[in-house]
């Protein structure tokens, strides 16, 4: 029986201890899942004081060694060597390895927004004698921390009054009361927007000069190439190069070389549109706030699209555009709607989401984990889920119809997985993000609403979304594509509308479109456009 902890240090002569420039160093790490090597010998050494980035494909092993190092895969699941500080470390679960300073910030953050600021930094960690909790000095010290990561909010502020942004700060607030000496950050900007992004990684810039060592997880390579000292990357479970920004040199195409094993000379699939009659028409769309009835959220939106177009949406957090595609989609958001929805001509009845499907309309939600697949299921059941009747007999689905066409999906797709009965958690980001647009192409649509169809996965995985989004263009669906990418936008869209405080503040063509005149619609604020 191993002490947890295992402490293994070796001595020089004369009983100093060797030191090392590493504060981490994982050593042939090897995972295996049945049927799937996650990870394959891998190695990774993270120096004292710098901000380590881990790149690859959705699916290369990334978060799974987070996992083993943080204890959330214990010793004894994997094969291989932590040391930490010159240290064998031999972690039984997350809670020994926050012990010694190793701190994770997951993707999905675990914040309770029923409690305030203060309470959930300190949650498991309080401040207490004889169990009772001392709360002067929690406010304290939570006021410090709150000035440390740049928060200006009071520390009984309940967290879900905060934006994403913010909550991201409370998480570092709450690793840093812990006294981290490696923070780990998993996509830590995927949900922000451009200025939240930035101000987050500032504070890691400041928090390195104070230190912190950093390992941090992220698709945005413009983002790893502005903070990181090292990269280390994955591809296929296996360890193909550490990069020093300093030395060597770095550049995102040589970045994605590693990570995908090939150049993509080009980041968008190249496509001839092939544009037909208008097909689906949005007409004097308005939409209040569901709480605050009085708030007006969308204000008199006209937008068309024509079969076989891509037509993006473009505009910053807060302008609109999810909760314009949620409430086209059977009025899942909003109160008071007016306004028509017309396709082919036709007026129609989008009032419930069974009557948008009905009428041929299908949305992708930005939160796949959240609202569009069922994690627990296997990928066979969320594929047909949209449309059990194609393959059912007098209400009783017909299974083996259901393998076939969950099959056929998986291969048109490209879905990595060793069988569709593999639940849907088990899969990275890109493969989750195929299997919600098998599902709802399995409904038949005309209009497929794409809410951020690529936030959070990989530029390899990207590149197949897009061809698949081209493919159904080319198909003659009409597709209403939002993201908040600018070179996304440009990229794949045919025509853009731009959105900010509710209204539509213009529409620019592909070939007019560039980064500057969007941002200036972007940026335009109602009172500009009434002008």
């Amino acid at each position: 029986m191993y002490l947890y902890p295992l402490i293994s240090v070796t001595l020089l002569q004369g009983g100093q201890r060797e030191m090392s420039e590493f504060i981490l160093e994982m050593r042939g790490i090897t995972k295996q899942f049945p049927g799937v090597k996650a990870l394959d010998n891998v190695n990774l050494k993270i120096r004292e004081g710098e901000i380590h980035a881990l790149c690859g494909e959705n699916g290369a092993g990334k978060s799974t060694l987070m996992k083993v190092l943080s204890g959330v895969y214990p010793y004894g699941t994997y094969d291989g060597e932590i040391l930490f500080k010159g240290e064998v470390c031999r972690f039984k679960d997350i809670k020994q390895s926050e012990q010694l300073g190793i701190v994770i910030i997951h993707q999905e953050l675990a914040l309770i927004p029923y409690l305030s600021i203060a309470e959930n930094i300190f949650l498991g960690n309080e401040r207490a004698k004889r169990g009772i909790i001392n709360w002067n000095e929690t406010i304290a010290q939570t006021k410090k921390l709150l000035q440390k990561v740049g928060l200006d909010e009071s520390p009984h502020t309940l967290v879900g009054q905060l934006g994403v942004g913010k909550q991201q700060l409370v998480e570092i607030a709450k690793a840093l009361a812990k006294d981290v000496k490696l923070l780990i950050l998993d996509e830590p900007t995927a949900a922000l927007n451009e200025d939240d992004s930035e101000n987050l990684l500032n504070l890691l810039l400041e928090l390195k000069k104070q230190g912190l060592s950093a390992i941090i997880i992220s698709h945005k390579l413009n983002e790893i190439t502005k903070v990181a000292d090292s990269i280390t990357i994955l591809r296929d479970g296996k360890t193909i190069e550490t990069l020093d920004m300093k030395h060597d040199e770095v550049t995102e195409d040589r970045i994605i070389r590693g990570m995908v094993g090939r150049d993509l000379t080009n980041r968008y699939p190249s496509r001839t549109p092939k544009i037909g009659e208008i097909i689906f028409e949005v007409r004097n769309w308005t939409v209040y706030h569901p709480v605050y009835s009085e708030r007006k959220v969308l204000d008199n939106i006209n937008l068309s699209i024509r079969r076989g177009e891509i037509v993006g949406i473009a505009g910053l957090m807060g302008a609109g555009r999810t909760e314009l595609a949620m409430s086209i989609f059977g009025r899942s958001y909003g109160k008071k709607i007016s306004g028509e929805i017309w396709k082919n001509g036709v007026k129609i009845d989008v009032s419930d989401v069974s009557k948008a499907i009905a009428n041929g309309i299908a949305y992708v939600t930005e939160d796949r984990k959240g609202n569009g697949l069922i994690l627990m299921e296997d990928i066979r059941k969320n594929i047909t889920l949209s449309r059990l009747g194609k393959i059912s007999n007098h209400f009783v689905v017909d299974e083996n119809q259901e393998i076939v066409e969950s099959e056929r999906f998986r291969d048109q797709f490209k879905i990595k997985t060793p069988s569709v009965f593999q639940k849907v958690e088990a899969l990275s980001g890109g493969n989750q993000q195929k299997v919600v647009l098998s599902k709802w192409i399995f409904a038949e649509p005309d209009i497929l609403i794409l809410d951020e169809p690529t936030r959070g996965i990989d530029v390899g995985a990207k590149y197949e979304i897009y061809t698949i989004i081209q493919q159904l263009a080319d198909a003659g669906k009409g597709i209403l594509m939002i993201s908040s990418e600018l070179p996304e936008i440009l990229g794949m869209c045919d025509r853009i509308y731009v959105m900010s405080e509710g209204i539509i503040t213009g529409e620019v063509s592909r070939e007019e479109a560039t980064q500057e005149k969007l941002m200036r619609l972007m940026t335009k604020t109602a009172i500009q456009e009434g002008a």
